[in-house]
């Protein structure tokens, strides 16, 4: 049986203050795991707790993509 294919709008076109753990691994290409360790690490980026879920804060998400693009983009 194949998963599903879960499709999120486009991170520019994302409006709110926060999403959740699922959609923030989309946009930055790592596993619902991956977060959930950062969140215990609280780096590179800290969710905010929200009624005992995760929040990841789509400011975040934005500035360490920006950074992971300058970065990867300097020779």
């Amino acid at each position: 049986m194949a998963a599903k294919a879960t499709h999120y709008p486009p991170l520019e076109t994302v409006t709110r203050p926060t999403v959740p753990t699922p959609q923030a691994a989309y946009y930055l290409n790592r596993s619902q795991q991956t977060l959930r360790i950062w969140a215990m690490n609280e780096r590179p980026i800290r969710p905010v707790r929200i009624h005992g879920r995760l929040g990841w804060k789509v400011v975040d998400i934005r500035k360490l993509l920006g950074a992971a693009v300058q970065q990867g983009g300097a020779a």
